[in-house]
């Protein structure tokens, strides 16, 4: 069963997340995305991408920690390598990317998000990324991402105190560009999406792939190097201790 529904709205495709645990990052929706993405880019019929989801309270809350608590090292470091994966072919899409953050987009959901061109956040809604704080270092190309996304004054309290952010924060932030209200979210984020589909597409293609690809180049030079420190973080006793906790509480 699919985690990601790819839905057609007009010159609009539909990135929806619908997996369980909230959208948790697993390695079969990272299999999808990786399947879904190029398909949405080899498609001249494509104006704009909508990153959505299906839980009505949750954007994407991370990885997937019920499952990834059992992984070896070299399990780790290869799904770790998927997910950068997925980022690259995400921030290198070709098209305007719009994420509708209907819900809490944390951890690994915050970075789907920053992979867009515009974040519409839901009023009351929270983004932030909290690696630091379960005792792992953001990876090589989100700190990249983080770097070419938020406002740097930003960066002390999004990447080394793990703060997560709401409403006009978040905004100030850089994490969002927009607020919207519960009802009428995603109507909303597809009029805003809209505009940038209403835009030559050739243009803007060539434009955001001029903004983007001396990152993309950094963080495909970078990736597989710095996973190992990933990994040696991920398997240190204080940080085994706290994943196993979290897990624990999300089985009660």
């Amino acid at each position: 069963m699919s985690t990601v529904k790819l839905e057609r709205q007009g010159r609009v495709a539909v990135l929806r997340l619908d997996k369980d645990r909230g959208n948790a990052i697993d390695a079969h929706l990272l299999e999808d995305l990786g399947r879904l993405v190029p398909e949405v880019a080899q498609d001249d019929g494509v104006h704009g991408v909508l990153l959505a989801s299906a839980n009505p309270k949750l954007f994407c809350p991370g990885l997937d920690l019920v499952t990834l608590v059992d992984y070896d090292r070299q399990s780790l470091e290869s799904f770790m390598g998927r997910f950068a994966s997925v980022v690259w072919a995400l921030y290198a899409l070709r098209k305007p990317v719009l994420a509708a953050l209907n819900g809490h987009a944390v951890a690994g959901g915050c970075v789907l998000a920053l992979t867009a061109d515009y974040r519409v956040l839901r009023r009351g809604a929270q983004i932030g990324l909290n690696e630091v704080r379960v005792g792992v270092p953001l990876p090589w190309s989100v700190a990249l991402l983080l770097r070419a996304s938020v406002n740097p004054g930003a960066l002390p309290h999004v990447a080394l105190l793990g703060k997560n952010f709401a409403g006009d924060e978040a905004l100030a932030a850089g994490l969002a560009h927009e607020l919207a209200e519960a009802e009428g979210f995603e109507a909303a984020c597809l009029a805003r999406l809209d505009e940038f589909a209403d835009k030559d597409p050739r243009a803007l293609a060539a434009t955001k792939a001029y903004l983007r690809a001396g990152i993309l180049a950094e963080m495909r030079n970078g990736e597989m190097h710095y996973v190992r420190e990933f990994a040696d973080c991920w398997f240190s006793p204080g940080t085994q201790e706290r994943i196993r906790a979290t897990v624990a509480s999300l089985k009660k």
